[in-house]
């Protein structure tokens, strides 16, 4: 067997720990370990053979890790971590706010290529994986509509976004998509459909004691990217109510690609996904990501990637023959 990759963790909320649960699942892998702002003594892992560090001690560890797989929000932590750790490391991220992603990608970029280092941004499954089916739909019928529906589940990044608000102790969000919009798409009708139109956001709310709910509604509503350009509901409820109804993290959603290949012909693509964990699925995409990476980085291509850069035979723990022999 081949030298495993070794896989350190930055942070280590919910997709961290699906992060350590899907190395486990990969006898090519090894977790290094975990690194944390927080106390280290404060974080307990779903393993407790996990070795636990700050997140001060990777400078010293360059040398035994062969990815880190970054684990912060879209909105505060990535955009400034993904940059430091690509001039060290080789990384993975999953940056999800889709209309800054060329701006991350140039940050990113430049600081992996000064390093002669290798970084795959926006892996996960939107953007990520939904990003290749629309590539993909696009390309193959040019003549067409592609329509992206999310939900119903909870957004990892847009619940990041929230608990961001001051006056907020927590709280998630579920994005909502809209039965008449998906079945206008399905039955190839390709409606124009404003964001609005798609979808809907709901958040529930703990507040800090003594916060201002009006305020903090606005400061949700009105957010750019995230809240602003869609219907967004705000309620404010009990921590205990938030501990009952909400623990779960369901989520998944539809990319649907329909177009014409001749004047009366019309052909409909679509991918789905239903997931009972949305971290854990996101999770296990960035680990897949993370040993194309580690590929990437040994052959000495570097810089910035993004899922549309990287070739899918690179995720598979098989080898090319293997993957001829067996999937194709």
């Amino acid at each position: 067997m081949d030298t495993p990759i070794r896989i350190g963790i930055v942070g280590y909320g919910n997709l961290g720990r699906g992060v350590e649960r899907s190395v486990g699942l990969n006898p090519d892998m090894q977790l290094v370990g975990v690194f944390t702002r927080r106390d280290p003594a404060s974080v307990t892992t779903v393993s407790s053979d996990v070795s636990v560090r700050a997140v001060d001690d990777l400078e010293a560890m360059r040398a035994d890790i062969d990815v880190l797989v970054l684990c912060g929000g879209s909105k505060s932590d990535l955009p400034e971590q993904s940059p430091a750790m690509a001039s060290a490391f080789t990384i993975v991220d999953s940056f999800d706010t889709h209309a800054r992603i060329p701006e991350h990608f140039a940050a990113v970029d430049a600081a992996a290529r000064a390093a002669g280092t290798t970084a795959i941004i926006s892996t996960g499954w939107d953007p990520g994986l939904f990003s290749l089916q629309r590539l993909y739909g696009e390309a193959i019928l040019p003549q067409g509509e592609t329509y992206t529906f999310w939900g119903r589940g909870l957004s990892q990044g847009h619940s990041d976004a929230v608990r961001r608000v001051p006056g907020v102790a927590a709280g998630v969000q579920y994005t909502i998509p809209s039965e008449n919009a998906i079945a206008q798409v399905r039955a190839g009708d390709l409606p124009e459909l404003s964001t609005r139109e798609k979808h809907t956001r709901e958040c529930f709310v703990v507040l800090d004691e003594g916060a201002d709910a009006d305020a903090v509604r606005e400061a949700i509503v009105t957010m750019p990217d995230y809240f602003e350009p869609y219907d967004t509901t705000v309620q404010f409820i009990s921590a205990e109510e938030l501990a009952r109804d909400h623990a779960g993290v369901p989520h998944g959603g539809f990319v649907i690609r329909s177009g014409t290949t001749s004047a009366n012909t019309e052909q409909t693509v679509e991918f789905r996904l239903a997931l009972e964990s949305n971290p854990e699925f996101t999770a296990s995409v960035l680990v897949a990501y993370a040993r194309a990476a580690a590929r990437l980085a040994a052959s000495g291509d570097h810089g910035a990637k993004t899922p549309f850069d990287v070739a899918p035979g690179l995720l598979s723990p098989k080898s090319p023959a293997q993957l001829r022999a067996d999937l194709l």
